[in-house]
């Protein structure tokens, strides 16, 4: 079958898949549905406790200070 062919709605839905596809592929995430290995569990357990009570500074601020554009 040629594009031509296709009815408004088959090109719009065969456009829609192809960009989803495309944007899979350039932001999708390699480690979806992988599983962490309980050392590395525990390694951020840890972490997160580390700095629990610690002063957070938010993404904003930190893209502030070294001078990217949030």
């Amino acid at each position: 079958m040629k594009v031509k062919d296709l009815s408004r709605e088959e090109l719009r839905t065969l456009v829609k898949d192809a960009v989803e596809d495309a944007l899979v592929g350039l932001f999708g995430d390699p480690d979806y549905g992988l599983e962490l290995r309980p050392e590395v569990i525990d390694r951020l357990q840890h972490s997160l406790k580390q700095v629990k009570g610690e002063e957070r500074i938010p993404a904003e601020e930190v893209a502030k200070r070294v001078g990217v554009k949030w």
